[in-house]
C-alpha cells in the first residue's frame, strides 16, 4: 500500500488556506502547514486523522526556511498574501520574492506539481501596488516552473471572509451605508471553490497555466450592498463614495500607520485600495476558468444567509420574530 501524498501548503492558516487544508485531508493528503505562528494555527490539526495534519514554522523570506518547509513535497500551494503592508511584509516582499524563491527552490528540489494563488487583476503594470506585485510575482513563478498553475480568484467570500461581512458590520452604524467604488464590477467567488480547484491542481488534474476564477454573478459594489441588507434584513440608504474621497481618507489612515509606526495597521481603506476600487475585477475571455476544471460556482445569495445572519436585528431569530409579530398581528 503507497504512502499518502504530501502537501505543503504556504499560508496554510489563511482563509483560503484553511479551506484547502480541510478538503485536501478528506481527499486523503497528507498536509504541511507552512505559517509564521504555528501555535497560533492548531486548529488545522482538526482537519484529518492525528498527525495527517502539522502546522510547521517557516518565513517565506527566507531560503532555508522555505526549503525545510518543502522536503519529500509531492506537490505545494502558496495561498501567502498580504492587503497592507506590515513592516517588512511588504507586497514586494511577500507577492513578489517570496513568490519566486518558493518557485525556485520547488524547481531546485523537482517538486512535481506547484499552484500558486495570485489576484484577479494581477498586472505588473497595474496602478496598484497590490495588484502589480502580484503580476510581477506571477512572472517570477513561471519563469521557474513554466509547469506551474495560477489561480487569479476575484474578491473571495465565506464565512470568515473580509468582504460582505465588513459591509454587514458597517450596515450597523447608522441609516446610510457608504460603499466606495460604488459602480466598480466585482465577480464574488466561494472560497471553497477555489479551494476546490486548488486541490485539483495540485493532483495534477489541471492544465498548466493560468485561471481566472469568479462566481457566477458580475456585481458593482452597490449590488454587493444590496445583497448584503437582503441577506442581513436592514434597510439603508446606500450612498456611493466618490472615487477621490476614497483616496483621500486612505491616504489619511495610511499617515496614521506612519506616524504610529506601524502600531495601528490601517485596515479600514488604504490608499492603495482606494486605487485598486477604480479598477474592474471580473473574469477575462482570454484564460481559463473553472469549466475547464469541471467547477460550477455557487452564487453569493444561496452562501452569505448562512452567516450573515449574526448581522440581523435580532440575530438568527430574526425569521421567528417576524413571524412571531405577524402571529400577534393576526
Amino acid at each position: 500500500m503507497s504512502a499518502a501524498k504530501l502537501v505543503t501548503i504556504y499560508g496554510g492558516s489563511g482563509f483560503l488556506g484553511r479551506q484547502i487544508a480541510r478538503l485536501m485531508a478528506a481527499q486523503g493528503w497528507r498536509i504541511r502547514v507552512a505559517v509564521r505562528r504555528p501555535n497560533e494555527a492548531g486548529v488545522v490539526r482538526t482537519y484529518g486523522a492525528p498527525g495527517q495534519v502539522e502546522p510547521v514554522p517557516c518565513n517565506v523570506r527566507d531560503d532555508l526556511s522555505v526549503t525545510a518547509c518543502m522536503a519529500d513535497a509531492d506537490a505545494i500551494i502558496n495561498c501567502v498574501g498580504i492587503m497592507v503592508r506590515e513592516g517588512k511584509n511588504t507586497f514586494d516582499a511577500i507577492h513578489e520574492q517570496a513568490a519566486l524563491r518558493i518557485a525556485r527552490i520547488a524547481a531546485a528540489q523537482g517538486v512535481p506539481h506547484v499552484v500558486h494563488v495570485s489576484a484577479l487583476g494581477a498586472d505588473p503594470d497595474s496602478p496598484s501596488r497590490y495588484a502589480a506585485s502580484k503580476g510581477r510575482g506571477e512572472a517570477a513563478v513561471l519563469a521557474h516552473r513554466p509547469d506551474a498553475v495560477i489561480l487569479r480568484p476575484s474578491v473571495m467570500f465565506g464565512p470568515d471572509d473580509h468582504f460582505y461581512n465588513r459591509i454587514a458590520s458597517m450596515s450597523r452604524l447608522g441609516p446610510i451605508l457608504l460603499v466606495p467604488g460604488a459602480a466598480t464590477q466585482v465577480q464574488p467567488v466561494y472560497v471553497e471553490d477555489v479551494a476546490r480547484a486548488a486541490a485539483i491542481a495540485a493532483a495534477s488534474e489541471a492544465r498548466p497555466g493560468i485561471y481566472e476564477l469568479g462566481g457566477p454573478d458580475v456585481l458593482t459594489m452597490r449590488e454587493v450592498a444590496r445583497q448584503v441588507l437582503a441577506a442581513t434584513g436592514r434597510r439603508r440608504a446606500v450612498i456611493g463614495l466618490p472615487h477621490w474621497l476614497g483616496g483621500a481618507l486612505g491616504s489619511v489612515l495610511d499617515a496614521v500607520q506612519t506616524v504610529s509606526g506601524g502600531l495601528l495597521t490601517n485596515r479600514i481603506m488604504t490608499r492603495d485600495q482606494a486605487r485598486l476600487l477604480r479598477l474592474p475585477n471580473r473574469v477575462s475571455d482570454r484564460v481559463m476558468t473553472f469549466a475547464d476544471l469541471g467547477i460550477e460556482p455557487g452564487a453569493a445569495p444561496a452562501i452569505i444567509e448562512d452567516y450573515l445572519w449574526r448581522f440581523r436585528p435580532s440575530g438568527q431569530y430574526q425569521a421567528i420574530a417576524a413571524s412571531a409579530k405577524n402571529l400577534r398581528n393576526g
